[in-house]
């Protein structure tokens, strides 16, 4: 019987939509909540609106992850044909439930549901680019075994970096104190974060004035691929001069196969805040 492969993930991996149309990736949503009005990530609302809305509201608003009857519903929908095997990628299991969601729901369909599930330990495009790579292995005929090992592999090999513009959305989401917010304003500090191996975000450096923050990326990014041809997304909230700009000085430094921008969606907006440029680079094939 010949596989069929479905690729599922949630709407954090900020994929644009063209995208996940082209490749057939399926998206579930996750819920954007400002006051008592409920929002599905880039389905009812998208980024542009999310950043208007954001800059309009008196509150931050707050987010949730989807609930097992929504990844349910998707997962019978596509397992309904017993030749298509389901490979379900999805948020870090350390930032959200999301992955736990979709774990309750395969757990929920009768045992000879064709679904794997892969916690990307990563996050906005750090997960959509295993995502997309996983729908294009998919498209070139490979088998379930082979796309999973290459996502796996991937996930140890990919280079993301967050410019924070500001502290104000870390320190309202609860992740730093007020000080630490004052003191990072005042003195223009630009705090440059990453996803660790265990799926946390964590501080790599805080370095005074964006210009200085991207060239110390470069260097970090040399870390991992110095010498070596990359393929590169940019994301970004509302920055897209930054990004942009952000693009060039890296191309001037790596041989740069591949380049995209997209922007961080609603949910990752929401604890980054707009201005936030980040870099995703995985060696080209």
């Amino acid at each position: 019987m010949t596989t069929k492969i479905r690729i599922v993930t949630d709407s954090t991996a900020d994929i644009p939509a063209e995208m996940r149309s082209r490749l057939q990736i399926e998206m579930v949503p996750l819920k954007v909540h400002f006051g008592k009005d409920t929002f599905l990530d880039s389905v009812t609302i998208q980024a542009e609106q999310f950043y208007e809305k954001l800059g309009q509201s008196q509150q931050l608003p707050t987010t949730s992850q989807p609930s097992p009857v929504d990844f349910l519903e998707v997962f019978k929908s596509l397992t309904a044909d017993p030749e298509v095997h389901v490979i379900s990628i999805h948020l870090s299991s350390a930032l959200s439930g999301t992955y736990q969601s979709a774990v309750l729901a395969k757990s929920l369909l009768d045992d000879n549901a064709n679904i794997t599930i892969i916690d990307s330990r990563s996050a906005s495009y750090g997960c959509g680019m295993l995502v997309v790579e996983a729908a294009e292995w998919a498209d070139a005929g490979k088998s379930v075994d082979e796309i999973v090992n290459r996502v796996e592999e991937l996930r140890n090999a990919t280079g993301l970096y967050f410019l924070v513009d500001t502290l104000e959305y870390l320190q309202k989401g609860g992740r730093i104190g007020k000080a630490a917010a004052l003191f990072g304003s005042l003195l223009n500090i630009k705090p440059i974060l990453t996803v660790d191996n265990e799926g946390e975000i964590s501080a790599v450096d805080k370095i005074r004035g964006q210009k200085k923050a991207m060239v110390r990326i470069i260097e970090l990014l040399d870390q991992h691929f110095a010498g070596k041809s990359i393929d590169m997304t940019i994301a970004h909230s509302q920055s897209q001069g930054t990004a942009e700009e952000f693009g060039a000085m890296i191309s001037n430094h790596f041989d740069v196969k591949k380049v995209q921008y997209t922007s961080l969606g609603p949910v990752i907006g929401t604890h980054v805040g707009p201005g936030t440029v980040a870099v995703f680079a995985k060696q080209a094939d």
